[in-house]
């Protein structure tokens, strides 16, 4: 009688189980991936980010800046977020310009306080002196300090693509005996207390590129006949050039004062008979 034999079924146990066990273990490595990128190097998001748009600003702050942000626009809060296309010295000088408006609106006269042009990758910005110092003082008032305070976080922000901001104290002529010591002196020192604030107050700026230079009486933009001529050459100016993205800008600092030299009105370069006022 011939036996029978079983027929085998291919033994191994349930295979669903291969498959749960995979899925499983993806399922854990996705979570060690997400726990391991739960905390942001703030560095090197920025670099990433800036990888994809260089055009982009991104804030460190806990508020951000913006339209989307919260903050005081008369403290300089108010500069928008950058889009793709725009560039940053364009849109920080559309700031610079909003807020000189509203300061001169507030003081009651019209260019009084601060005055913003536009050259080619550069803006000029020049303070009537009278806000910043006294008389025949370098210490900085109250009021300049104000106004500082309400462009430093646009300042800041935009800092990634500044080359350099450039300081310049100016003095106006005078009668008397004219004191180069004094007039290069107190020029050079009203450029440097601008300056200091800055840095001291900036979470941003290079100190390697924020520059105070002295011109004394030689730079006047209006003869010096009268006192209200003087009073204009009484200034704090600031140059700020952005950085040469596209490698085609020319020197925009010695640009602009190569222009200014060309318009100067007549009889406005001062004489050695002169004092610094």
């Amino acid at each position: 009688m011939a036996s029978i034999k079983k027929k085998s079924s291919g033994g191994g146990g349930a295979n669903w189980m291969d498959t749960y066990g995979d899925m499983v273990t993806l399922l854990l490595c996705f979570f060690v991936l997400l726990y391991s990128i739960s905390t942001i190097d703030e560095q090197k998001w920025m670099i990433v980010v800036q990888s994809f748009n260089k055009n982009a600003l991104v804030s460190t702050d806990d508020t951000p800046k913006g339209p989307q942000g919260e903050g005081d626009d008369a403290l300089g809060d108010g500069m928008p977020a950058l889009q793709e296309d725009e560039n940053p010295i364009d849109e920080l000088y559309e700031f610079l310009a909003t807020y000189a408006e509203s300061m001169s609106s507030t003081s009651g006269e019209e260019g009084s306080t601060v005055s913003v042009s536009k050259g080619d990758g550069y803006i000029y910005l020049s303070f009537n002196n009278s806000i910043f110092f006294s008389g025949d003082r370098y210490n900085l008032l109250p009021a300049g300090q104000e106004i500082l305070n309400g462009i430093l976080p646009a300042l800041d922000e935009a800092a990634p693509y500044i080359d350099e901001i450039v300081v310049s104290g100016h003095t106006a002529t005078a009668q008397g005996q004219y004191s180069l010591r004094k007039d290069l002196t107190l020029s050079s020192n009203r450029a440097n207390e601008v300056v200091i604030y800055l840095l001291e107050n900036s979470n941003a700026l290079d100190p390697a590129r924020v520059l105070p230079r002295a011109y004394g009486q030689w730079r006047p933009v209006a003869p010096n006949e009268e006192e209200s001529d003087r009073a204009k050459n009484r200034r704090v100016e600031m140059i700020i050039t952005g950085v040469d993205l596209e490698g085609n800008l020319p020197d925009s600092i010695q640009e602009y004062y190569e222009t200014i030299n060309q318009t100067q009105p007549e009889g406005s370069i001062p004489q050695y008979t002169t004092s610094a006022g």
